[in-house]
């Protein structure tokens, strides 16, 4: 019994195979470079929340700014920000930092949305080149009748590696991508709560703010 060699089968797939080829590497690449950048500690990196944590509650504003203007990060451009609008009213700076690192996430995510695309575009010329197979193939019985089955045979394995190439880019595509959409959400969770920290420490300076303005006045 010969033994099924894939590579060879792959070489004969036609154009269609070449593009799911072409899909696989843009799948890997994104993959690589989403895994190596979209991270916590690329994103919303703790060590720069607990400093700038210290900074604004000392009210060092432009030492806040400063230390966010070396980081890449999607903090530190929340955080020059609040440093640049510390006086805004708490509501309308909690309002603002939110739309800001909500524009960052989708940015990141943005990204990994080639992933989406290959998993939707790769079976779909996998689907293609299986017509393309089955055409050839009957156009083999429409002319030679079934004399030689090997002919048929060809057009039918062409067909059928298309379809497994395809879905075998489209599926760990799809999962990646889903991957980097449980990413965003748990990197968001936690930009949330850094920046929390913060507003937190605004409402609770503002509070004390007010009740020493009402003890004033009561005097």
């Amino acid at each position: 019994m010969q033994e099924l060699n894939f590579a060879s089968q792959l070489m004969e797939g036609g154009t269609g195979v070449v593009v799911i080829g072409v899909l696989s590497v843009l799948a890997v690449a994104v993959s690589f470079e989403r895994l190596a950048n979209f991270r916590t500690s690329r994103v919303a990196p703790q060590a720069l929340a607990d400093e700038a944590l210290g900074l604004w509650r000392n009210g060092d504003y432009q030492a806040l700014a400063a230390r966010a203007a070396e980081d890449r990060s999607s903090l530190a451009r929340v955080l020059e920000f609040l440093a640049g609008h510390p006086r805004l009213p708490i509501e309308t700076l909690s309002a603002r930092a939110a739309e800001i690192a909500s524009t960052e996430l989708r940015l990141q995510q943005q990204k990994a949305y080639a992933l989406n695309v290959v998993a939707t575009i790769a079976p779909i010329v996998g689907l293609l080149g299986t017509v393309v197979g089955m055409i050839e193939a009957f156009h083999v019985i429409a002319f030679n009748g079934m004399g030689d089955p090997t002919l048929l045979a060809g057009g039918i394995s062409k067909a059928l590696v298309n379809t497994a190439a395809g879905l075998s880019v489209a599926l760990p595509s799809l999962a990646m991508h889903h991957f980097f959409r449980n990413r965003m959400v748990n990197i968001g969770i936690t930009l949330e709560r850094q920046l929390g920290r913060l507003l937190d420490e605004s409402r609770s300076r503002e509070h004390a703010r007010k009740h020493e303005q009402e003890r004033s006045h009561a005097y």
